[in-house]
């Protein structure tokens, strides 16, 4: 069994871990190494069609992520209350909406968004001179939509676990619902809505098959990597991709720390 695991770990890692070793490189082949340096990074960092991509998909990751949040939150205290036959309902469309493959989320919302489009179009065209089409607007609506099912998940977990006679204690004592879940119920599923917030700003930023439907004519850093790459990898491309990989590591680790200390603990 621990030859099996450690099979498995080093098929995941092993490529992952030449990636950001030829990352340092200091020839111009990504395949061997021939002396370490930084200059690749540096490069990267300094070449402005990469910093406009990043840019874009920081500020795509941040307004996907608040908006996941706000409504996966919404939908978790919704959902909390809820029992029976619909509870049901909604818990298996909340698993597929997960389980769905990205391909399929970025065709179907690429078919609907160009419908509507093209429905509205002329209307807003007629009274404002404007017209809706695919770009950063798409860009946050469909990785908010796609990643407000892992806030969900994460906050109604959470939900689920603390303590609700302080909800009833907060009753009793003349508290009306709102305060009640400011100043109780959210201090305690604050770590989870973070936690969840990082988790979507993480899918979102990493994205590039939904992003690759539904872009128009915006470039996000994934899709940026992708067209690079089809005119051959070179050590910039390794050292975009290790800062990327370990951003995202970063962000995951914070948000499974917040987990932790908003998980009840193990009474003795």
């Amino acid at each position: 069994m621990k030859f099996y695991a450690i099979a498995v770990y080093s098929f995941l890692y092993i490529p992952i871990a030449i990636i950001a070793l030829f990352s340092f490189s200091a020839g111009r082949s990504a395949s061997s190494f021939q002396g370490f340096s930084t200059e690749w990074y540096g490069r990267a960092l300094r070449n402005p069609f990469v910093m406009e991509a990043l840019g874009t998909s920081l500020k795509v990751a941040f307004l996907s992520a608040v908006l996941a949040t706000v409504f996966g939150t919404m939908a978790a205290l919704a959902l909390t209350g809820m029992r029976g036959r619909l509870r049901a309902v909604f818990d298996t469309l909340v698993l597929i909406a997960v389980m769905i493959p990205g391909v399929v989320i970025g065709i179907a919302a690429l078919i609907a968004l160009v419908t509507v489009f093209n429905a509205v179009n002329p209307v807003l065209e007629a009274l404002m001179g404007q017209r809706l089409s695919l770009g950063f607007g798409s860009l946050v609506g469909v990785h908010g939509m796609f990643t407000m099912s892992l806030v969900l998940l994460l906050v109604r977990g959470r939900l689920e676990t603390f303590d609700r006679s302080q909800i009833e204690a907060s009753n009793d004592l003349g508290a009306n619902p709102f305060w009640t879940f400011v100043q109780v119920t959210l201090p305690q599923i604050a770590p989870a809505i973070l936690a969840g917030f990082l988790l979507a700003f993480t899918f979102s930023f990493d994205d590039f098959i939904m992003a690759f439907f539904v872009s128009g004519s915006e470039t996000t850093l994934p899709i940026y990597i992708f067209s690079s790459i089809r005119r051959g990898v070179t050590p910039e491309i390794n050292a975009i991709g290790t800062m990327v990989m370990v951003a995202s590591l970063i962000l995951l680790i914070i948000a499974q720390v917040l987990l932790r200390m908003g998980a009840p603990q193990a009474k003795e």
